[in-house]
């Protein structure tokens, strides 16, 4: 009975942490020290790493998987209130060709609004080049939770969920639900970007952005979307290039009506490879109050259907905030857990793209805080990337380790 009644709560009590002024400031307040990383992989094999310390975004990197790194190298010159918590965290990718790139969110005066900022670095992370904003609007509104990306043939995209249609919509007196999605591409490797272009209306206000590409490189943006009634569920769309028209598909079904953001996005693989390539692996929280918890689930990019959702985790330990990494035909998803002030990192196997699944497994345990998991692919291997107040930075090989 009692976790019965947890079950129909939740909605309710995220509801309630939603509008809480201290659930948004958490993603733009300004902290010394932090857990909340990026990481990325290069060619070579050496893993990178952008933390954010003092108003600063430092960048370093390992050549022994995260067991010694370099002394860390300054990215923005000048200090700010760098968004480093949560969902909001800076960015970090390396390129084909050893271009470093960061996004980060810099918090502005404004509560909730912020500008997203780019720096890259031409010479393997030595120093970094004079940061810019990405975006041409210039106005103090929300422009936050930026997700970086970049495709095989080295164009940059920066996603963000941005405001400036709501604020516009309340001038004219129109109604507007949450926020929009926006992005902005660089096709010289990060000298110069595009004017933005908005990629849907109607986005969840604090929700991180995900992205990842087909085959022929189009690049895939999921996010949470606010549908009809304030069904909380999920969007994906291709980012189109300059010839072709957005077109919005709704990845998930769950119905989960709430009026508020719950600060909880999805994660996204792409399935197949090449010529065998059929569409999307998702991974994502659903807080309907009839069976709340992480689902997995398919969707099939030439028929746009989606799958029978596959529930995983303990919802009764929190588990949520998925990674998801695809390598053939095996598909690999880790999650958080917490009970009792104990941390817990798991992890299950899919061999067959994501139909059937092994049994979860513990990757980590730890009485200290640990941050969220992530997934990282080197030479077709995959490495689960987790930091922690205890445990530092933790880099398993989940192949060795299975």
């Amino acid at each position: 009975m009692i976790k019965l009644f947890i079950y129909r709560m939740l909605p309710m009590l995220l509801v309630l942490f939603c509008h809480s002024s201290q659930a948004h400031e958490a993603h733009t307040q300004y902290q010394a020290n932090h857990l909340a990383i990026s990481i990325a992989i290069d060619q070579q094999g050496q893993l990178w790493r952008a933390s954010v310390k003092h108003g600063h975004v430092w960048v370093d990197k390992s050549k022994d998987l995260g067991k010694t790194f370099t002394k860390p190298v300054k990215v923005n010159p000048i200090p700010m209130k760098v968004a480093a918590d949560g969902e909001a965290r800076p960015k970090i990718a390396v390129s084909a060709e050893g271009m470093v790139y960061l996004t980060w969110t810099e918090a502005l005066k404004t509560p909730y609004a912020g500008y997203i900022w780019f720096a890259r670095s031409s010479n393997q992370g030595q120093t970094f080049e004079k940061p810019m904003i990405v975006h041409q609007d210039r106005a103090e509104i929300t422009h936050r939770f930026d997700a970086l990306h970049v495709a095989p043939n080295g164009d940059i995209t920066v996603t963000w969920v941005d405001k400036r249609d709501l604020l516009a919509a309340k001038t004219a007196g129109k109604p507007y639900d949450g926020a929009a999605i926006y992005y902005a591409v660089s096709t010289d490797k990060g000298m110069t970007f595009q004017p933005e272009q908005k990629l849907a209306d109607n986005s969840c206000e604090c929700c991180r952005i995900v992205t990842t590409n087909k085959p022929d490189g189009t690049v895939v943006a999921l996010w949470r979307h606010v549908f009809q009634g304030s069904e909380r569920d999920h969007m994906l769309a291709e980012i189109p290039k300059q010839t072709q028209n957005t077109s919005l598909h709704r990845a998930t079904f769950g119905h989960w009506q709430i009026d508020g953001c719950p600060h909880h996005g999805a994660a996204l693989a792409s399935g197949g490879d090449g010529l065998n390539w059929w569409g999307y692996h998702m991974a994502y929280f659903d807080g309907n109050d009839k069976n709340p918890g992480l689902y997995y689930s398919r969707m099939d990019g030439v028929a746009w259907v989606s799958s029978p959702a596959k529930k995983f985790g303990d919802n009764a330990k929190q588990a949520g905030h998925p990674a998801i990494i695809s390598v053939g035909k095996q598909v690999w998803v880790v999650w958080r857990e917490i009970k009792d002030s104990k941390y817990t990192v798991w992890g299950m196997l899919s061999n067959d793209e994501g139909k059937t699944w092994q049994p979860p497994k513990l990757w980590l345990s730890s009485t200290q805080k640990l941050d969220y998991p992530a997934l990282l692919l080197h030479q077709q291997q995959p490495y689960l990337i987790c930091n922690g107040q205890q445990l530092g930075l933790s880099v398993i090989s989940l192949l060795s380790s299975y």
